[in-house]
């Protein structure tokens, strides 16, 4: 059975005491964790104190890492030591990273690969980002490069994916099937609008994606599936907890 994780920021102690609950239960089996800009010294010893598996989510774009840019690499030079801080400590085995906005494929390629850790992954993105920013790793071939050049894994976000294909012009299911080819580590899971090309985390079932066959024909029986669905609440999981059963309820069997 595939293990499903929660995505969380590392400043999200709000929600600590229903995550350990939730984990317990068995609704979720490790924390995919967005490690927060300068977030290291105040918060990694409260995620060390639990007793649960983590994946890291590098900083993106939004928040200052663009590995897209020539002229950002001593920022996010900065940025990286600290995610290689929380990833350490939190014994991780896979560390995600995007490829970057507005920039240069050639120039992600360079900065993952000088990191030389073999953790990394590369996740795929939808063609525009939410403010109309061009984003690298979009396209198949884009990942391709950034895999083979970086010496870095897959993290395939199906979402952005479908996102893609839709700008592209491309049939959604083939496009999906040629990204699973990549042998993917870890795998992101939203629901949103089928034919839309911006991402929208919506939970699973609200949209239009159809996650049966998703399910069914692109996810293998024992991947890793972060759910990165919106969270409704601020003292609760609940919403991520009916997402966890809502895909724990689809079977692989017709």
């Amino acid at each position: 059975m595939y293990k499903i994780g929660l995505k969380l920021w590392s400043t999200n102690q709000n929600y600590i005491k229903e995550a350990i609950h939730l984990f317990e239960k068995g609704v979720y089996q490790y924390i995919e964790l967005f490690a927060v800009p300068g977030s290291y010294e105040k918060f990694i010893n409260l995620w060390k104190s639990l007793n649960i598996p983590y994946v890291i989510h590098a900083p993106h774009s939004y928040v200052g890492l663009n590995p897209a840019k020539k002229e950002k690499r001593n920022e996010n030079l900065k940025l990286i030591n600290e995610t290689m801080r929380f990833a350490n400590d939190l014994n991780v085995e896979i560390i995600i990273f995007h490829p970057g906005v507005n920039g240069e494929i050639k120039e992600t390629a360079y900065q993952l690969g000088q990191i030389k850790d073999p953790r990394i992954v590369v996740e795929n993105k939808p063609f525009l980002g939410l403010n109309d920013e061009i984003c690298n790793g979009s396209t198949l071939e884009e990942i391709k490069f950034v895999i083979d050049k970086a010496k870095v894994g897959f993290c395939f976000d199906i979402g952005h994916a479908i996102n893609s294909a839709n700008y592209q012009k491309i049939e959604h299911f083939k496009y999906l099937n040629e990204f699973n080819k990549l042998q993917p580590k870890i795998y992101h899971l939203t629901d949103g609008d089928f034919n839309g090309v911006y991402d929208e985390h919506k939970h699973l079932g609200k949209g239009s994606y159809d996650i049966k066959r998703i399910v069914v024909e692109i996810l293998p029986t024992d991947c890793l599936i972060t759910v990165e669905t919106n969270k409704n609440f601020k003292d609760s999981l609940r919403d991520f907890e009916e997402d966890a059963y809502f895909l724990k309820n689809i079977t692989k069997k017709e």
